[in-house]
């Protein structure tokens, strides 16, 4: 990319849960903003959006050439078919695209990056840069660090995904869902008197007389269930399969094999998972605490004696990936286990792609 004074700036999907935050991001972050350009859908169309300041009116996505013209970024995270449509006509007008979803990423020509891992993969000639799928971002973050000095032969991981990663109308699903079973608590007759019995009294009713849904094919609140994206023939969902291929895809190693399950969780926002991954050769507790102590993006909470590891609620907001609950496989000599929390929202895709667009920015000639 071509180094400016400014550069102008695109957000696609500007008024979604990611778009929001990417927005949010850019503000806070250095890189020099000339032109600044939201899209959104024609429901968000002429919504007013704040950016450094100054308030811009929502444009409606129309998929021209004419309206990405003089725009050297576009941040992307629409849905995939909205990508697809936009993308041919914003890089006829010289704009590198950081898309945010599923769209490009097994795209052999497409570099699939996570700055901190594999940003030398991204080429001069880039005209679309993915942003990987929120769970293996936060996999990776802890396992190619250790996978550099040790090659990692297996994983397997288990996630606990927020509702976040479905989209802002998943976390209003969330709030309305609790806020409704604290009303029926509260109508409940013998709430009064006894509370817990009225609450374990409301709880039995809910296999009968679950809470109200629209986003989610079964009730999030009070309850956890496999991924909602579809099986696929292999018996994985998915978000499982994206796991695997896209976390091959980043470490350059298609011989690495990744077992996933991915489970749907009542916590608005980030993402954990539980990782046991097995080395070629040892490694000690101690050893990949030491590697990933000096690993960038990467917060250590690991603190066995007060029982504290990492947790969504303090993993919200933040930009590192925490990492903790550190142990040897009792299983497998050459295995560890593991523990990451990380925000779905900012590193596993809006803080991700800012950093790409500030990666460009630095690296222009």
């Amino acid at each position: 990319m071509k180094k400016k004074d400014k550069y102008n700036i695109a957000v696609v999907g500007a008024k979604g849960a990611v778009g929001h935050e990417m927005i949010k991001l850019l503000d806070a972050s250095s890189i020099p903003v000339g032109e600044f350009k939201p899209f959104g859908s024609a429901r968000t169309k002429g919504v007013d959006i704040l950016f450094r300041g100054k308030t811009y009116k929502n444009n409606e996505l129309k998929c021209t050439r004419e309206e990405f013209k003089g725009i050297d970024i576009v941040l992307s995270s629409p849905g995939a078919s909205v990508s697809k449509q936009f993308a041919e006509h914003a890089i006829a007008e010289g704009a590198i695209i950081i898309d945010n979803t599923s769209a490009f990423r097994m795209d052999p020509k497409v570099p699939l990056v996570v700055p901190e891992i594999n940003a030398s993969d991204i080429k001069e000639d880039s005209k679309i840069i993915a942003n990987p799928n929120c769970s293996a971002i936060m996999m990776l973050m802890a396992a190619a660090p250790l996978h550099r000095k040790n090659r990692i032969k297996r994983i397997y991981c288990a996630t606990y995904q927020a509702v976040s990663g479905a989209g802002a109308t998943a976390m209003v699903e969330l709030y309305n869902q609790a806020k409704e079973f604290v009303e029926r608590v509260e109508k409940n007759p013998v709430s009064k008197s006894d509370l817990l019995a009225a609450v374990q009294d409301e709880t039995d009713k809910l296999g009968k007389s679950p809470l109200a849904k629209s986003v989610f094919p079964h009730q999030i609140a009070f309850n956890l269930f496999s991924h909602n994206t579809a099986i696929e023939n292999s018996g994985y969902n998915g978000e499982e399969s994206k796991m695997i291929q896209e976390s091959k895809k980043i470490l350059h190693d298609k011989a690495i094999q990744i077992a996933t399950t991915c489970i749907r969780v009542p916590v608005l926002r980030a993402h954990t998972e539980v990782l046991y991954i097995e080395f070629e050769t040892r490694m000690t507790p101690d050893e990949a605490l030491g590697i990933l102590i000096k690993s960038p993006g990467i917060e250590i909470q690991n603190d066995p004696q007060d029982n504290h590891f990492p947790m969504p609620i303090e993993a919200s907001n933040k930009k590192k990936v925490l990492v903790g609950r550190i142990r040897q496989d009792l299983a497998n000599e050459n295995g560890l286990a593991l523990m990451v929390s990380g925000d779905q929202l900012w590193k596993g895709a809006a803080l991700n792609a800012v950093q790409i667009a500030e990666y460009l920015v630095n690296q222009a000639k």
